[in-house]
């Protein structure tokens, strides 16, 4: 064997490379990996079909809604194309502020109305009352019963002067009491009913929360003089704070949605004393025929919902960064 050859092979040896130019310790090639394998392929098989009828029923409606709100049609035909014309009509129509008032009143006493008799009834279910379990049950069945149940009940209640409410006012010296003839009285009724079948979805959420705080905490503030309020304003209400603003969020989305609530109570009379934005948006769609303006009343509901959703889902955060 010459020297130059023996010494090839040392050098070799060196850095790991035998014979075949690959030493042991010298990196194999990689392997392509297949870019489907049968189990991915299985999966998108099922998950296609979903993801389609998911467009269908969700992406579609509202690329068409849209597409509907720049264009002066009606429910056969989309009409010819106007821009944001549909948008500025809307915004200058008194009609439409009118609505936005209603809509505004509505929204806040459903919202904090059932959020108040929510956490009272919370807090009582807490204490140890007799018949507990019944009463919880009682109090579920206001959110329980169909709506077209609850509200037919309130109609017979309220609506003519021959009814119980109306009797029970004038014998107590109101006079002659009509709650859905007047505007201002309409209100009110359409916001109390709201409150009544609304409330027992905020005392689960609350009642729920209330589970998580720790007792101990209670009896330690106790200990150090703290009272109720300040026991209820320092610990329970912070601590239940992200479950509050959840179903806030919750609780506006409902109320300015809420369609069938007044629309089988009052139809949105008396005068449009009752109108909120969902309804009139039927009404010019629907009985108008209007489906421009019509759409982009709702889309502008959509727009005010999403702003306020997003303030109240940073409140969210910051309590959780807290």
């Amino acid at each position: 064997m010459s020297a130059d050859s023996l010494t090839g092979r040392l050098d070799r040896a060196r850095r790991g490379v035998g014979q075949s130019g690959r030493g042991a310790g010298a990196p194999s090639p990689r392997r392509r990996r297949r870019r489907f394998s049968a189990r991915t392929v299985t999966l998108l098989a099922f998950a296609v079909p979903s993801l389609v009828l998911l467009v269908l029923l969700n992406v579609y409606p509202v690329a068409y809604a849209g597409f509907q709100s720049l264009h002066d049609g009606d429910l056969t035909s989309a009409g010819p194309f106007v821009g944001l014309a549909n948008f500025g009509n809307v915004l200058t129509d008194p009609d439409f502020w009118a609505s936005t008032r209603f809509t505004v009143i509505f929204t806040l006493s459903g919202v904090f109305g059932s959020w108040l008799v929510g956490m009272v009834l919370a807090l009582v279910l807490r204490t140890r009352v007799p018949g507990r379990g019944v009463f919880k049950v009682l109090m579920l069945l206001p959110w329980i019963v169909p709506i077209v149940v609850s509200a037919t009940a309130w109609n017979f209640m309220v609506a003519t002067p021959q009814s119980p409410l109306p009797i029970i006012a004038h014998a107590l010296g109101f006079g002659d009491v009509q709650f859905l003839a007047d505007p201002v009285l309409a209100q009110i009724t359409v916001c109390v009913f709201k409150v009544w079948i609304s409330f027992p979805f905020m005392m689960m959420m609350t009642a729920a929360a209330l589970e998580g705080v720790d007792v101990n905490v209670y009896e330690a503030a106790k200990m150090d003089g703290a009272n109720r309020w300040q026991i209820f304003r320092s610990i329970t209400m912070p601590i239940i704070a992200r479950s509050t603003f959840i179903s806030w969020i919750l609780m506006t989305i409902f109320c300015v949605n809420d369609f069938p609530t007044i629309f089988l109570l009052t139809g949105g009379g008396p005068v449009n004393a009752t109108t909120s934005l969902v309804v009139l948006a039927y009404r010019t769609v629907f009985q108008d025929y209007q489906t421009g303006p019509g759409v982009a009343i709702a889309f502008l509901m959509t727009f005010v919902l999403v702003v306020i959703s997003v303030v109240l889902y940073r409140q969210i955060r910051k309590v959780s960064i807290e």
